[in-house]
């Protein structure tokens, strides 16, 4: 038959000396957080630090004792502190809200960029709206990707920085015009003043974004993923996007 073999240390070693020369031919309980998981009786004092316990084991209740031996007592006792029910369609709702505060939040930004920046906010929209659009196609194409409450807010997120990127061309190319540059002149010199601080804070996001995906649950990976993916179009976006659409647009009012 299957046997368990005990070994302890120095001072359980002294401990289980002691107990076994006072207890011969007498069961010891062994309990884990208050449950019995057996009770061998003693046959002789064990005075070496290692014991065996025989009986009528399988080898699956064996092996489920010495898991339970080695798991050791918690080192606190769980209580439960709240308990909650969620409703099927919880989800649903939840993603129905941030799905409307995300498209909420994106045409208060194209409003404000079109109020603000006039003809430039509008080509700004259109190159916002592409860049959305390039955005979800590439999220399609990763295998096994689910969008998730957190991947949604990564998106919306990305969003932001896409337009930020745009704020900071804009008023680059208005500090070129106001120097007396031309319109094509201005929209070139704005994009290459503008470019080193878009590349310095998108790298920085893509960086907190891997590190985010590498060591958090997962629950977070899904924003990380989304963040990092959308700062990466939005690069993209600026760089050749909004610069096309912006250029086209300095050649046909010239």
């Amino acid at each position: 038959n299957p046997i368990v073999l005990l070994e302890f240390n120095e001072k359980g070693g002294e401990i289980f000396a002691e107990l076994t020369q006072r207890n011969v031919g007498k069961p010891i309980a062994v309990f884990l957080d208050g449950e019995l998981l057996t009770s061998p009786v003693v046959q002789q004092p064990i005075l070496n630090g290692q014991a065996q316990i025989t009986g009528n084991f399988t080898p699956d209740e064996a092996r489920q004792l010495v898991e339970r031996f080695n798991a050791g007592a918690l080192s606190a006792p769980i209580k439960l502190i709240n308990q909650r029910r969620v409703s099927a369609s919880a989800a649903q709702d939840s993603l129905n809200q941030i799905i409307f505060a995300g498209l909420i939040g994106t045409a208060v930004v194209l409003l404000f960029m079109i109020l603000y920046y006039r003809s430039l906010g509008i080509y700004a929209s259109i190159a916002l709206i592409i860049y959305s659009i390039f955005t979800l196609a590439l999220f399609k194409l990763v295998p096994n990707f689910t969008m998730t409450l957190a991947g949604i807010a990564g998106f919306v997120l990305s969003i932001g920085m896409a337009v930020d990127a745009n704020i900071l061309i804009f008023e680059r190319t208005k500090e070129e015009l106001r120097e007396g540059h031309s319109r094509e002149e201005a929209v070139n010199e704005g994009f290459k003043r503008a470019w080193p601080s878009i590349r310095d804070s998108n790298i920085t996001t893509i960086i907190t974004s891997i590190i985010l995906y590498a060591f958090t649950a997962s629950f977070v990976k899904g924003f990380a993923l989304t963040l990092g993916m959308g700062v990466l179009v939005s690069m993209f976006s600026a760089i050749y996007v909004t610069r096309t659409i912006l250029r086209a647009f300095t050649k046909h009012t010239s």
